[in-house]
């Protein structure tokens, strides 16, 4: 599998990386990453004398809505051509007459677009260290959050593959994947809403990615959510490989 896997995987990168959206997609989250930086260090800055309950760090990484938003814009726009494309143009057939494997295409794809996501993160390490050379923060808890960053990222890039498995219209598969990550957004919510101490609320602080981002970015890294995540990864996966079996085989 690995010797098909590599092509596709190269592929995948090149083809990314030769549209505009991905340059659109790049410039977006690094204008908005921006944003959310100074608007930070502002507020920082403004409370200085009265002090704070949480740092910087944690306010970047766990506290604020744009964090999210620009997940549910990215995420979206990443996954919807990996696999519906490839449908819509019959391209996955004739892909699929060398020695390869769905699940080779599976995986390259998604390992395509997941070093893509971790690319575009890379430059904001560039904000921890212009915090570092102004106040004293820890590496140890910034690793956490990039770590948290990770998981989520992974997960929610990997419904993105089945969401584009299961049609062959990317715009379905734009909205679809952002219609369950807003869902178990709003699922996680009910952490807030729901009876202290009830099976509801245990229930939805495992899915929430807000709690989830607010222990890594509190440098807690949480082997609970890391489960989560892996198992929306391995569920996601294995259920895009049989989605394609299933339409290969029911025509």
């Amino acid at each position: 599998m690995m010797q098909s896997f590599w092509p596709i995987y190269k592929r995948e990168i090149f083809v990314f990386f030769v549209t505009p959206l991905a340059w659109v997609l790049a410039a977006v989250f690094m204008i908005v990453q921006g944003m959310h930086f100074v608007v930070i260090v502002q507020y920082f800055l403004g409370i200085h004398d009265a002090g704070a309950d949480q740092t910087p760090v944690q306010a970047f990484f766990g506290s604020t809505v744009l964090l999210y938003l620009i997940m549910f814009l990215l995420v979206p726009a990443m996954t919807m051509r990996l696999l519906a494309e490839e449908r819509r143009t019959g391209t996955l057939e004739t892909l699929l007459t060398a020695p390869t494997s769905y699940s080779a295409v599976v995986l390259a794809k998604y390992a395509s677009v997941l070093t893509t996501y971790v690319a575009m993160w890379i430059p904001t390490v560039l904000y921890m260290v212009i915090l570092g050379r102004n106040i004293d923060i820890d590496w140890q808890v910034v690793g956490a959050a990039y770590l948290g960053i990770a998981c989520v990222g992974a997960g929610y890039l990997a419904v993105g593959v089945l969401m584009s498995a299961i049609t062959d219209s990317q715009f379905v598969a734009l909205v679809l994947t952002a219609l369950v990550m807003v869902g178990l957004f709003v699922l996680g919510v009910g952490e807030f809403t729901a009876r202290e101490g009830s099976w509801v609320q245990a229930f939805c602080s495992h899915v929430s990615v807000w709690a989830h981002m607010s222990h890594f970015a509190s440098g807690i890294v949480d082997l609970r959510a890391i489960v989560f995540y892996a198992s929306l990864v391995v569920t996601s996966l294995f259920a895009s490989v049989r989605v394609l079996e299933a339409q290969r085989w029911g025509g």
